[in-house]
Order: structure tokens, then sequence, then C-alpha cells
């Protein structure tokens, strides 16, 4: 897998269709064994974030949503952000 992924935790801004667009929190998950990579996604900015699912990436780069809450485009646009973070120095 390559190694541009998202290492860091990192907020995405969502742009939903049917509701306010929305700031996500993503935590890269060290503990999961479920995939090569997983990460952990959260409200951004609340006193107790809402757990929003996660995303999981094969040794591949392909992906699939473990969650309820984020539609299809929702869920792309996140995994388009993790698989394209670059880090700012």
């Amino acid at each position: 897998m390559s190694n541009a992924y998202l290492v860091n935790n990192a907020r995405a801004w969502v742009k939903r269709k049917n509701g306010p667009d929305k700031v996500i929190r993503i935590v890269l998950d060290l503990e999961s064994k479920d995939a090569e990579l997983c990460y952990r996604l959260f409200t951004a900015y609340d006193e107790k974030p809402d757990y929003m699912g996660r995303i999981l990436f094969d040794v591949q780069g392909f992906w699939i949503y473990d969650g309820d809450i984020l539609i299809v485009a929702e869920q792309e646009q996140v995994a388009k952000f993790i698989i394209n973070y670059v880090e700012v120095l």
C-alpha cells in the first residue's frame, strides 16, 4: 500500500446533500486488525464527539465504510481526503 495516506489525525470538510456541511475528525486506528489501514470518524468540534463509523483500506487501496451515518457521496469525500492527504509543513 502507498505510504501517502493520512498518518496523523486530521479534520475534513464534508459537503452534505441532506443537511448542513460537517467537519469530521479522522483518527488513524493503529489497533485495528480488520484492515491494512483503518480510520475512525467522529464529529470534529463537539464536546462529546459522536462516532460516525470507520473507513477501512485493504492492501490494494480499496476502501469500505463501516457505519450507517454517511451516505455514499460523503464516504467518497472522506476516502479521497485520506488518500490525497498531504501534510503542510
